[in-house]
């Protein structure tokens, strides 16, 4: 098997390729894994395993369709992780995730046309639904996007389906609810409080902290997608979703348990722009049709993810000045 990682060096995608390089998802074994990475700020080749046998890296952009037509035939799939996806840096300069995440995500399918390569996986997010006041989303609600990052997501979307309807390309959509584990850049929340609590620094929080939203372990999500690109079908939308559901509040009060400090260092800042108050999400069919379940509870993986920025500073100092989040 020979999978296509768009945006292989990021936080999510990059769990995804040491995944299938080490053989953890059924059918994963001996897959030779090529990750195609612009390495921008949020890229670190250090996520990933260097000089595997079975990983070849490409320093490129998704929207050079020269380059995409160059790699992208002899693939037995595309997994398409690669997007700018911080809301925060969207408030303030949103034409470079309309660049990537739907400009972006049409050059990639275009190729995969002209190339023959398929499944093409779209990996968007829950953010594009909006914000949802009780109950939950399932896969037929529709998009109420309300950050431009989220619309950029909604957008890429949006174009990947044109492509499975207009072309025949093999396309299948996942919507996932927020990540948290080792690696995650700091400018996202749990490593942002992470570190600062770890520095003694204070930490920002939005509003009055009751913005909630679903978490789920990178490892859990990277295991749904994977499912989805061997199994799922060709125009279908998989919902990801956790089992925990907690207010911006309640993951802060845990994270400063497990760094053993205090009330005393949060700080309450002005609300984000357009925030959305609370995300849910509907997971029936990716655990009826595919046999998905999360295997990691949150308050285990998040002792593990404190664990991990406590051992690696090596990683994470450099980012430090990354803009407040929460």
């Amino acid at each position: 098997m020979r999978v296509l990682v768009t945006g292989g060096a990021g936080f999510i995608g990059a769990h995804y390729t040491r995944g299938l390089l080490n053989g953890e998802y059924p059918g994963s074994e001996g897959a030779e894994v090529t990750v195609l990475d612009k390495l921008t700020y949020a890229g670190n080749l250090a996520n990933l395993p260097v000089g595997h046998p079975r990983l070849r890296f490409v320093h490129g952009d998704i929207t050079d369709r020269e380059l995409l037509e160059r790699e992208l035939p002899g693939h037995d799939a595309v997994v398409h992780f690669a997007a700018e996806s911080h809301v925060d840096r969207s408030i303030t300069g949103a034409s470079a995730f309309v660049e990537t995440n739907i400009v972006g995500t049409q050059c990639l399918a275009d190729v995969c046309v002209s190339a023959g390569v398929s499944p093409f996986v779209y990996v968007s997010t829950d953010e594009v639904y909006g914000s949802i006041p009780h109950g939950a989303w399932d896969e037929s609600c529709p998009l109420a996007p309300n950050s431009p990052y989220a619309a950029s997501k909604a957008g890429g979307e949006l174009m990947a389906r044109a492509y499975w309807r207009t072309h025949g390309l093999d396309v299948r959509i996942t919507r996932c609810s927020n990540n948290y584990g080792p690696y995650q850049h700091v400018e996202k929340l749990i490593p942002l409080f992470v570190t600062h609590l770890l520095s003694g620094r204070p930490v920002p929080l939005y509003g009055d902290g009751g913005n909630v939203r679903e978490w789920m372990h990178v490892r859990d999500h990277c295991a749904a997608v994977h499912l989805v690109t061997v199994a799922g079908k060709a125009g279908d939308v998989y919902n990801i979703g956790g089992d925990t559901a907690l207010s911006n509040r309640e993951v802060t009060e845990r994270i400063i348990r497990l760094c053993d400090a205090d009330w005393s260092q949060v700080r309450y800042v002005p609300d984000r722009r357009g925030h959305d108050r609370r995300y849910a999400l509907d997971a029936s069919r990716i655990r009826e049709e595919l046999g998905f379940v999360p295997r990691i509870g949150f308050d285990e993986g998040l002792a593990e993810v404190v664990r991990w920025y406590r051992d690696n500073p090596a990683w994470w100092k450099p980012l430090e000045n990354a803009p407040a989040s929460g």
